[in-house]
């Protein structure tokens, strides 16, 4: 463990370059992928402005948008599907079978972040039972693989303080952490791994309060420290943000299930080109945004942009 710290410790010492990294990456080819979140689907009626029945067309139609764009992979970035209230199990599981059924549509590679409505009712188990993650070990809710030579890492902060995973509902929506053991791997996998790195999760970690994971600032030393991420995608706020935090991209993307009709969907595709750059492409509700690979020698803590 000493000397897995000492080479991470020692990835803080070099500047990062954008230049130098999609050098050594020796990229040939661009990676194109689709985001969409919180479609909180179930067949219940409609809460002040979430419409959680109409989120099985607004996939429908995202589905076919990335089927026809030919875009690498499909992500959901977490609150995959909601419940009735008081919740009834079986119930819960058709509904996150009925979404599951309209995400495979999509002709290719899928995954999944787990959100906190994901197990409101079910456990983590019975969620990653009834979805699949492409090529990855259907027991892990959190994982990685890499895709033309950017590593992609997928967390999950759906863990108590007491790093008790959440399950049927016992849970606080805002006590997310991201656990010891988890950070560890993540750690691990930072430093085995190759190439850039985007990073996906449902809770934000660009902040502080309700919305946030209670240790993003010890997740995001982490991320910082390995020098290689270039962007984190993240779901939760369902009116979305945008933030730069010493060198790393913070995108929140719009949840689907907020708003009536077609145009208040909400999706995107996200190009990692050559030069590391990322363009996200927003559909109806969803931002586009030109993310430049930034190049700052000596970082701060501070937060540089938000909007």
């Amino acid at each position: 463990m000493k000397s897995s710290a000492v080479a991470l410790a020692g990835l803080t010492l070099a500047p990062f370059s954008c230049t130098g990294l999609a050098g050594r990456n020796r990229r040939s080819k661009t990676v194109r992928f689709g985001i969409v979140t919180d479609c909180h689907y179930a067949d219940v009626d409609t809460i002040g402005t979430r419409y959680y029945r109409q989120s099985l067309e607004k996939l429908g139609e995202c589905v076919e948008e990335m089927n026809g764009q030919k875009v690498d992979f499909l992500v959901e970035l977490g609150d995959f599907k909601d419940q009735d209230s008081p919740p009834i199990e079986q119930k819960t599981l058709s509904y996150l079978q009925t979404i599951e059924s309209v995400f495979h549509k999509f002709d290719g590679p899928t995954y999944h972040v787990l959100g906190n409505h994901d197990v409101d009712s079910i456990s983590k188990t019975q969620f990653l039972a009834n979805i699949k993650n492409t090529g990855i070990d259907p027991c892990k809710s959190y994982y990685s693989f890499d895709f033309n030579s950017v590593h992609f890492v997928v967390l999950d902060a759906n863990y108590k303080s007491d790093g008790i995973d959440y399950d049927h509902g016992d849970f606080n929506w805002t006590d997310a952490n991201i656990p010891p053991a988890e950070l560890q791997w993540l750690r691990q996998d930072l430093a085995t791994s190759r190439g850039a790195v985007i990073v996906l999760i449902h809770q934000l970690l660009d902040g502080a309060g309700s919305h946030y994971v209670n240790n993003a600032a010890e997740v995001r030393q982490v991320l910082e420290q390995s020098g290689r991420i270039l962007a984190v995608f993240q779901g939760h706020l369902h009116d979305g943000g945008y933030s730069l935090i010493n060198r790393i991209h913070y995108y929140t993307l719009k949840a689907i299930v907020e708003g009536s009709g077609t145009e208040n969907n909400s999706y995107a595709i996200v190009e990692v080109r050559r030069d590391l750059s990322i363009n996200i492409t927003g559909y109806h509700k969803a931002v586009s945004k030109q993310l430049d690979c930034i190049n700052i020698p000596n970082p701060t803590a501070a937060l540089l942009h938000q909007v």
